[in-house]
């Protein structure tokens, strides 16, 4: 089975005042994430701390559309069944995120963390067994905790797993 391609609805151009954003958030939940905006069709994502903390991907396919001056929503699907779409509130420093989690990631969510780009093949047969319902439902806002613009298709970002980190590197604000 392959995999859908990604299309961006938004002009790029739409998309210069988002793409290149490296950000870390916090959910009110207190679980850490951490994205960078590779460009109009691509996210790399690290995550911090809940569930599938030490999961780390790398060019991750992705809507990304501009909702409004400002805001912006990032969508996909991950190979392991995973939908999700994130808003995006710049000015707010704010961000509103929904995950639908397999239920096979809420039984065993060590499965998942790694490198994925290294585990697709794996990952996908995870998904195809199941169970996928009921979901897990990640629901909540953030706050985005720190913010730089990193340019455009810049493979440094976000080159390692979260363990291989400075001390306090998600800590950082500003």
């Amino acid at each position: 089975m392959t995999e859908p391609e990604s299309f961006a609805s938004t002009r790029p151009e739409e998309l210069a005042g988002f793409v290149g954003k490296h950000m870390i958030y916090t959910y009110d939940n207190g679980w850490q994430y951490e994205i960078y905006i590779k460009n109009a069709t691509t996210v790399d994502y690290r995550i911090h701390s809940g569930i599938v903390a030490g999961r780390w991907v790398r060019d991750q396919r992705a809507y990304i559309v501009r909702l409004a001056e400002g805001i912006y929503k990032v969508s996909w699907d991950e190979p392991t069944g995973t939908a999700v779409s994130l808003a995006f509130m710049l000015e707010q420093r704010k961000t509103h995120g929904t995950a639908f989690f397999p239920h096979w990631i809420s039984v065993d969510p060590g499965k998942t963390v790694c490198y994925q780009n290294e585990h697709l093949d794996q990952m996908r047969a995870f998904r195809d067994a199941g169970p996928t319902y009921p979901k897990f439902v990640l629901d909540e806002f953030s706050t985005i905790t720190f913010m730089e613009d990193c340019g455009a298709d810049n493979q440094a970002v976000i080159s390692g797993a979260p363990a291989t980190l400075d001390t306090g590197y998600a800590a950082r604000r500003n």
